[in-house]
């Protein structure tokens, strides 16, 4: 037993860090804060990102420019 519980210790700890690092790649792509300190690496290594953000971009812009039906202007 004794030589058990530092594997379960050494599982549940990076279990844990796994958990907090998925946590904060979807609270990051939540509020979209990572694509200003990424945006560089993904012009180098995948070009094709940079137009694909800016069309996202463009289509987000649309959305929210939109007036919804029941609005009387």
């Amino acid at each position: 037993m004794g030589e058990i519980v530092p594997w379960l210790v050494s599982a549940a700890v990076l279990a844990a860090v796994l958990g907090a690092l998925a946590w904060l790649a979807a609270r990051t792509r939540r509020r979209g804060v990572g694509q200003e300190l990424m945006g560089p690496v993904d012009l180098v290594y995948r070009p094709h990102t940079h137009q694909i953000t800016i069309e996202r971009k463009t289509r987000e812009e649309r959305l929210v420019a939109r007036p919804a039906a029941d609005d009387n202007l």
